[in-house]
């Protein structure tokens, strides 16, 4: 049975994508006549009514929230009643199953056209360590610590373990560098993100493989790593049957990250004390007075050389993530590109807003681009960031820089590895991949 050509397959979903989207233009135009534009029109400013009362809800307090919040639910369901009393309902879900059909196939061409990159680095064979030394938070992840016995695992494997005290603040980098100096050959965490870039900026320095040991609450650098995020204590196999990767490591005011710096709204939010308690509760009573520019300052900031002023958020990132969307944005396909994602967030008012929560990576609302160097500035002395979670205030200006292939990173050999991102929905590409014949071209 022969094996379909990847190409042939993008070209072909990608024509489906095309017709379904059509159809369901079509399903709408068709209904214009006999009230329906009527209908149509009241969809749309339905959905305009939803996205200003969502921005109410998180800009304000007190009548105009719970206006925002009633705004909000009403009229997503306003327009449902509009479309079922307008005799629309089967032109409604004709619509939206042929779109949901459209968006299916047009993502699925672009992974089938999608040609994953080399790594820049190869991975290279490690030598099993003979003095490992791990550290380990039994509080991080709700204890997943002693949920899967990593203490014994490691201990079995010839690993010494380091485990930190709950309730005790200890100084993590400098319990990793008393372990170089009593002859460590191997760094690894069993932690949060937060501890795994102090614990990683020692190994970098001592130029040690780092073991990264998935047992926080979201992983996120350990998902972009391939490790299985389900099972930490599958991470354990690297010590015996380990291969090694060269990444890139962040660095911000002199301090070491593998994943994010945030500015802003955002990091304004994680210093206060309640946070870690309350995370929604603390969010929603914060950012009124952020997004209206009361508690958090507007930022400037200079990418390279290019100006991004007046930035109410700033995510800055160890190699930029696949995805643009704020509310999401996934995984980084590579940690060795040796460069800076940033992505900024302006939004002046209801309108933006609304074009924001629709348009999302397409609107103007939002500054994306890449940077080996970032620095941000505002009107104070100092301002808070969130450095992998982590609450910090730092004053200003603050650099952010990239030590490329920086961190030597030990992997096991098997591993799940990283879902292929889902490439940005760009119909321009779509439409080109439709309308290519080079395939063709090339096998006559």
């Amino acid at each position: 049975m022969s094996k379909v050509d990847p190409s042939d397959r993008a070209r072909s979903l990608a024509r489906y994508a095309l017709l379904a989207a059509a159809a369901a233009v079509l399903v709408v135009l068709l209904s214009l006549g006999g009230g329906g534009s009527l209908v149509i029109l009241g969809a749309l400013a339905g959905l305009a009514v939803c996205a200003v009362g969502a921005w109410w809800f998180l800009a304000h307090r007190g009548p105009l929230r719970m206006l925002g919040a009633v705004l909000a639910v009403a009229a997503p369901v306003a327009v449902l009643l509009l479309f079922l009393t307008g005799g629309m309902w089967f032109t409604a879900a004709a619509a939206i199953l042929l779109w949901g059909v459209a968006l299916a196939c047009a993502r699925g061409a672009l992974r089938a056209e999608h040609r994953p990159e080399p790594a820049r680095t190869a991975v290279r064979p490690h030598r099993a360590p003979r003095r490992p030394v791990l550290i380990m938070n039994p509080a991080s992840g709700g204890g997943k610590v002693e949920r899967f016995e990593l203490v014994e695992r490691a201990e079995a494997l010839g690993a010494r373990v380091l485990l930190l005290e709950p309730g005790i603040r200890t100084d993590v980098g400098e319990l990793a560098r008393n372990a170089v100096a009593e002859g460590a050959d191997l760094l690894g965490v069993a932690g949060g993100d937060g501890t795994q870039a102090l614990v990683a900026a020692v190994a970098a320095e001592h130029d040690l493989p780092f073991l990264v040991i998935s047992a926080g609450t979201r992983n996120h650098f350990a998902m972009d790593l391939g490790l299985d995020r389900a099972d930490p204590s599958r991470c354990l196999d690297a010590l015996t049957d380990g291969e090694e990767l060269r990444v890139d490591l962040g660095d911000v005011a002199g301090r070491a990250f593998v994943n994010t710096v945030s500015f802003g709204v955002y990091a304004a939010i994680v210093q206060r004390p309640e946070y870690r308690d309350a995370k929604t509760g603390t969010a929603l009573d914060a950012m009124p007075d952020l997004l209206a520019g009361g508690a958090g300052e507007r930022l400037d900031a200079l990418a390279d050389d290019r100006p991004v002023d007046g930035q109410q958020a700033l995510l800055v990132s160890n190699n930029a993530y696949a995805s643009a969307d704020p509310l999401d944005v996934g995984r980084r396909p590579r940690l060795d590109r040796g460069e800076l994602g940033v992505l900024g967030v302006r939004v002046d008012g209801a309108a933006q807003a609304a074009d924001l929560a629709v348009r999302r990576s397409l609107s103007p609302a939002l500054t994306i681009l890449t940077s080996r160097r970032i620095e941000v500035t505002a009107d104070a002395v100092s301002i808070p960031v969130a450095v992998d979670g982590e609450a910090l205030t730092l004053p200003t200006p603050v650099v952010c820089t990239v030590r490329p292939g920086a961190l030597r990173v030990l992997v096991p050999r098997e591993r799940p590895g990283a879902v292929p991102a889902d490439q940005p929905l760009d119909w321009r590409r779509i439409v080109t991949v439709a309308l290519d014949r080079s395939g063709r071209r090339a096998a006559r």
